[in-house]
């Protein structure tokens, strides 16, 4: 299989994918502020082993998503559009423009606040939204475009686990991390010797998981970890990573983020949600999405190519980057994510899933539209 047909095979997926997140979404939305709120609501918290089920879903089921984003990032390093320096240098400084300056807009408004911790927020891009909506405008799209909206909303995931591993992280426990990362040496050890069954990889994993949850740093990391272990090959089909990465494909599109979005988003709106929207954390959260992701993006994806760093492809204009920086402010997932570790307080963690909604909703249609305004004649990708 070439390339392309990857790519397009996983857009096709996250276009589904994304249709059904936002159908999620919205018959959360719904029953959360139904007749039935109250016990909708109960559900997504019911206690399981000391655990809630929302606790569950984004603790355990979350890590098989990192788990797949880190083997797609893998496969890209190793022989995709990151396999070389010059090719991964756009995108990555794209993604370093579209984290550093969304967050800086959410710390002008918040810094010395009580919500300063919600810096990270604005960071994060849903790839799953942001590359199903630009594969609705089809064949008008040059495969370089879909490339680098893919590695860029990769790299800032992998930029979203690194700041939760790094900031959002309270007390740890060097002795839990210690076993972890021991298991994690010796997956490495396995990897090195090319031991091809999956089976030693998973279950250490799973321990690789308990004791990084009881170290205090979040579980989630451990997908990432697990994916650099796993032995990777030539690539072929036959891989131990192929064959786990084509596995989780369909149930992370279609049965992981859905339920992350059921979840997390039975918000119920009471009275004043919308002056919460006036709130400096509100503010910086949907001011950072909707205007610092393109602004972020455009602005250091420029200066890369100015200094010789990198090279815009040929059948790319910049007016194609502001779009992409736009969908880049998609941050559905990893927002909400990233709100539920920066947040304790229930009013504030909803009032920040209300401006990320309603940010990704704008930058999304705002993409959107510029992109089937600046895209005007189809590509033939094949």
């Amino acid at each position: 299989m070439t390339l392309t047909q990857r790519v397009n095979t996983f857009l096709q997926s996250k276009k589904s994918g994304g249709l059904l997140l936002v159908f999620a979404t919205v018959i959360s939305l719904i029953l959360a502020n139904s007749p039935w709120q109250t016990s909708y609501i109960d559900f997504w918290h019911m206690d399981i082993q000391g655990y809630t089920l929302v606790h569950w879903i984004n603790d355990g089921l979350m890590t098989l998503f990192f788990l797949y984003i880190g083997l797609q990032l893998k496969r890209e390093l190793y022989e995709g559009k990151l396999s070389t320096l010059k090719s991964a240098s756009l995108p990555f400084f794209g993604a370093l423009g579209g984290m550093i300056i969304p967050a800086g807009f959410f710390m002008w408004l918040n810094f010395g606040t009580d919500t300063q911790a919600g810096a990270g927020i604005p960071m994060a891009t849903d790839i799953a939204f942001a590359i199903g909506i630009l594969s609705l405008l089809g064949k008008r799209v040059p495969a370089s475009l879909k490339i680098f909206l893919t590695a860029l909303a990769i790299i800032d995931d992998l930029g979203a686990i690194l700041i939760i591993a790094i900031f959002y992280t309270n007390a740890i426990s060097f002795e839990n991390l210690g076993i972890s990362l021991g298991i994690f040496g010796f997956l490495l050890v396995l990897n090195q010797l090319k031991y091809r069954q999956l089976w030693p990889y998973l279950f250490g994993g799973v321990a690789m998981w308990y004791f990084m949850m009881n170290s205090g740093i979040h579980p989630t990391l451990t997908g990432v970890l697990l994916a650099f272990a796993i032995t990777f090959g030539d690539g072929e089909a036959n891989s131990s990573s192929t064959i786990l990465q084509n596995f989780l494909s369909k149930p992370v599109a279609f049965i992981i983020l859905p339920l992350f979005a059921i979840a997390n988003t039975c918000i119920a709106f009471g009275d004043g949600w919308l002056s919460g929207l006036t709130q400096v954390n509100s503010l910086g959260i949907m001011g950072g999405l909707v205007l610092g992701k393109p602004i972020g993006i455009l602005l250091f994806s420029w200066i890369s190519v100015s200094l010789g760093f990198c090279s815009l492809p040929k059948e790319l204009k910049w007016s194609h980057i502001i779009g992409v920086g736009l969908l880049a402010g998609i941050g559905f997932t990893m927002s909400v994510f990233i709100t539920l570790l920066a947040f304790d307080d229930l009013l504030t963690i909803n009032n920040s899933k209300i401006a990320i909604l309603l940010a990704s909703v704008t930058a999304g249609t705002l993409g959107y539209i510029w992109l089937k305004n600046t895209l005007q004649s189809p590509i033939n990708n094949s």
